[in-house]
């Protein structure tokens, strides 16, 4: 399977919707799953940190798995996230739950304990050798505290068997163009930061893991599509018009941000969990004007 055709487009880490009672709300999170086939998403991203995976449970995180498949219903292609800092513990969660529907797992870099280059090598390397499914490097050193450089990125994709592609989020264009410039053919590589994923797109990209395509899959794979087109100017424009919500969204806190959004769309409750609180008054107001004057 080449993920690079696969997962080509708009990926959306999905939130996760909670009831007032703080349990999964899964109606609401079949309603968000249609938004987003129906709006044009290319893929589903679920149990990525997006989805408050810290503050999940196993049995939730199995359960709301159990639920996406059954719910997408092979629409689109479906991944898996599976991280953490500890590589025993993920290996034994690759183990654990079901990945026989996904097309590939996608894996944040571990967080806190800073390993060296060689360490995520070595963490990776392991993680793919115990993994059914192909596994999706993801960098996003602004949560985790360590970067992984773009020389660990290409040695991983080209020395490691197993290891499909990277979800790059350091932020650094440079280094996003120092593994596009190097990758083997069929490694996928797609934005993880939705405010960079315009010129990233320019440089080579196959896509993006969205946070505001939750919001906004329409507008959003619009973008992406027209990008990879190399339409750029019309890209440009949808991009330019999204830009004060990718503001909106992370200024405070993600998932707050977009769960602000989509609680004045009507499709979920404004609920998260601890230590994570909704948006403050003034800046869900800012959401409200913004989605005010959105057309």
């Amino acid at each position: 399977m080449n993920l690079r055709t696969v997962l080509r487009g708009t990926g959306v880490a999905i939130i996760t919707p909670f009831t007032e009672s703080n349990d999964i709300d899964f109606d609401a999170l079949g309603k968000l799953l249609d938004h987003l086939i129906d709006h044009g998403v290319n893929y589903i991203v679920t149990m990525g940190t997006t989805g408050e995976t810290p503050v999940l449970g196993k049995e939730e995180k199995k359960d709301i798995i159990a639920f996406t498949y059954q719910h997408v219903n092979d629409r689109v292609p479906v991944v898996i996230g599976i991280g953490g800092n500890s590589t025993k513990e993920v290996m034994d969660d690759l183990d654990y739950f079901p990945l026989d529907k996904a097309v590939a797992v996608l894996s944040a870099s571990p967080y806190y304990n800073k390993p060296s280059q060689e360490g995520l090598f070595q963490h990776y390397r392991a993680l793919a050798a115990a993994s059914p499914k192909p596994i999706i490097l993801y960098n996003v050193p602004g949560r985790t505290g360590r970067n992984m450089t773009a020389q660990t990125t290409l040695r991983l994709a080209t020395e490691a068997t197993n290891i499909a592609g990277i979800k790059e989020a350091s932020g650094d264009i440079i280094q996003s163009m120092e593994i596009l410039k190097d990758r083997p053919e069929n490694f996928l590589v797609v934005s993880g930061d939705d405010a960079l994923a315009f010129p990233q797109l320019g440089c080579g990209m196959d896509g993006v893991i969205s946070v505001a395509g939750n919001a906004f899959p329409e507008t959003f794979s619009s973008m992406v599509n027209h990008a990879l087109a190399f339409e750029m100017q019309e890209a440009k424009k949808l991009n330019e018009k999204l830009m004060p919500a990718y503001n909106l969204m992370f200024e405070e806190n993600n998932p707050a941000g977009v769960k602000a959004f989509l609680s004045e769309m009507g499709i979920i409750k404004n609920m998260v969990r601890l230590p994570v609180v909704p948006l403050s008054g003034e800046l869900h107001q800012k959401v409200k004007t913004y989605l005010n004057t959105y057309s």
